[in-house]
């Protein structure tokens, strides 16, 4: 059964006004699927995936558009960036908005040839994994502490209890574990094998495919913690320089985000290193080897695997409406801190993030830094396990977790 995607709106919109769009984003995380759905079979599908189509792509790009002639879906085109010289060409000329759909999911080399080929002709939108949201039926915007639309979104949703909200967050938000009803272990075992035989392999300069998998895994095992590349690389065994290298890759190819921390110069004593994110906690349990929901829950990691599906599920909520997440977080040298800073129109709304179901008000002792910033400070946020959305004091609420 076809789970509808909050992101189609999105692409509907930019394909009125571009004349190409660019869907990019981990493997298996539904583009192909989405893209064919909203096309209702209008479009040619053509997948780079087939060694004959891709070996025309490559060396005869303009017989490629006279046998696949737009409107158009290219599915993998990171297989063939060269294509990118005459998908301009081809919009150029003809000029038609939305005539070709792309889907990448390694972007490597393939960026540099979008912004030299096709800047102003391309929208480019980050898709993930299922939201709650969508697995949820529900619509989904936007996430900010907007009291008004949290009390409306209360009325509609149905709370969610921890037994069922860890369930979720091991059981992850890839499709596939969706439509196909396979365990998670057995579903990750295979992506991890895919991503690294595929992106790893063939698309990048991995020496040993063994210790990138140690490296995938360490940084699993520091998701929601600042970034510390050099003890990572101590752990492993390889350099910082490699470390950084093999980071980039986990970023391109969708797999980890950096939450970096919110720059002002009225703040003097701010720590500089960004935080680390799987976007899918589901492989990042696989990968720390937790085997089931209730383990996790009780374990060590059940605070930052918390903190990793709240931030992930807020980023997601800006991508699927074609809008980089404009978050950030703070910490200083005095241990002060800040999980979440989301910044709109010269304002900051900070948000704590915390798995108990009774915050107390020590929660948001640390909001107070910001109003040093020159910022206006509005409404802040606890998201926890609470049963109702609940005023902390005059100006933060407890904020459920499933309203996000």
């Amino acid at each position: 059964m076809y789970v509808k995607r909050s992101i189609e709106k999105t692409v509907e919109y930019m394909s009125e006004r571009f004349p190409a769009i660019l869907v990019t984003g981990p493997r298996q995380v539904g583009k192909t699927t989405m893209l064919r759905k909203i096309s209702e079979h209008k479009r040619t599908y053509v997948s780079l995936d087939n060694p004959l189509v891709r070996d025309l792509a490559v060396n005869d790009p303009g017989l490629f558009f006279e046998r696949y002639e737009p409107p158009v879906i290219i599915d993998e085109i990171q297989y063939a960036p060269n294509l990118m010289e005459y998908v301009k060409l081809y919009v150029d000329e003809h000029g038609r908005m939305g005539d070709i759909w792309m889907t990448g999911s390694q972007m490597f080399h393939l960026m540099k040839n979008v912004s030299e080929s096709l800047a102003g002709r391309v929208g480019i939108l980050k898709m993930q994994g299922f939201s709650a949201n969508e697995l949820d039926g529900y619509e989904g915007s936007p996430f900010l502490v907007d009291t008004g639309s949290l009390i409306k979104k209360l009325k509609q949703r149905k709370p969610k209890t921890l037994k069922e909200i860890f369930s979720r967050i091991f059981m992850g938000q890839m499709p596939g574990l969706y439509d196909r009803e396979i365990e998670p272990e057995i579903f990750y075992s295979s992506y991890v094998s895919t991503y690294i035989q595929r992106d790893i392999r063939e698309l990048t300069q991995v020496a040993d495919e063994m210790l990138f998998l140690k490296f995938l895994t360490a940084a699993a095992a520091r998701t929601s913690q600042m970034l510390n590349l050099s003890d990572m690389a101590k752990d492993i065994g390889i350099s910082t320089p490699t470390a950084k290298q093999w980071l980039s890759i986990l970023i391109t190819t969708g797999i980890v985000v950096l939450v970096e921390p919110f720059y002002n110069n009225r703040l003097k004593r701010m720590i500089k290193a960004p935080n680390i994110y799987f976007i899918d906690t589901g492989l990042c349990s696989y990968l720390t080897r937790w085997n089931n929901p209730e383990s996790l829950e009780v374990g060590n990691m059940s605070g930052a695997i918390f903190e990793t599906y709240v931030v992930s599920e807020i980023i997601k909520s800006y991508q699927n409406n074609g809008i980089n997440a404009p978050i950030n977080y703070y910490r200083d040298k005095d241990k002060k801190e800040i999980d979440i800073i989301i910044e709109q129109n010269q304002k900051l709304y900070p948000i704590e993030i915390k798995k108990s179901a009774s915050p107390k008000k020590d929660a948001v002792k640390h909001f107070y830094v910001l109003e040093k910033s020159g910022f206006d400070v509005e409404k802040g946020a606890v998201i926890c396990m609470v049963k109702d959305l609940i005023p902390l004091d005059e100006k933060n609420w407890l904020v459920p977790v499933w309203l996000i």
